[in-house]
């Protein structure tokens, strides 16, 4: 489905560093003769008004000059040597411009970007702070859409206070749980949340998708 482009929505990548699983950064590794992290760009580049791909090596990301020299996509890094869940949120709410940000893995293959739209029109119709995705595996945070104003202080206190995990500040803010029947109309094809974590995994979904 062709969207417009959500003017208000920042999409922030989280590209990270290497994964100990992988055996290097997931962003970077190869997938039908591109590095894994376009799946992403290619997905949601096309709905936000601004893109931030969250890295701690830049200097790998040189494919990306394009992009950033277009003015609509910039990196970022977490500025600290500290690592968690709820750190790279931060990272992502404080790097945006605009009010509403979609969080998204760089290992998730199928990203949804009517999904991620979705869940943007529900902040800004229900007055909601963060519409996530809930499966039966759990809340899904980085398939999510935040705003910005109301969970980047939400997210600092939480850290302040030694909080570390994704969702440890979710009792603070207004949250909307979109559950299985929901994703399903909005994205019916399926697999929005499949990510992959080795390189086993990485070929074998390759495999599945070339026959």
């Amino acid at each position: 489905m062709n969207r417009d482009r959500i003017e208000d929505l920042t999409v922030v990548i989280q590209a990270g560093g290497e994964s100990k699983r992988m055996g290097s950064s997931k962003a970077l590794v190869t997938f039908l003769g591109a590095p894994l992290i376009m799946r992403s760009i290619n997905r949601l580049y096309p709905i936000c008004d601004e893109m931030v791909i969250t890295t701690n090596e830049p200097e790998k990301m040189g494919f990306l000059d394009a992009y950033v020299e277009a003015g609509r996509l910039h990196l970022a890094s977490d500025g600290t040597n500290e690592r968690g869940a709820l750190i790279g949120i931060r990272t992502a709410l404080s790097n945006s411009n605009n009010p509403f940000v979609a969080l998204v893995a760089c290992d998730m293959v199928f990203p949804s970007p009517d999904l991620i739209a979705y869940l943007h029109d529900q902040l800004v119709e229900g007055g909601y702070d963060v519409a996530i995705p809930k499966t039966q595996y759990g809340f899904e945070p980085f398939h999510a859409v935040y705003r910005r104003e109301t969970c980047l202080p939400a997210v600092k206190n939480a850290l302040s206070e030694g909080r570390i995990k994704a969702t440890s500040w979710f009792e603070d803010v207004k949250v909307l749980e979109v559950g299985h029947d929901v994703i399903a109309k909005v994205h019916p094809r399926g697999g929005a949340f499949v990510n992959v974590n080795t390189r086993k995994e990485l070929h074998d979904l390759e495999q599945r998708m070339l026959t």
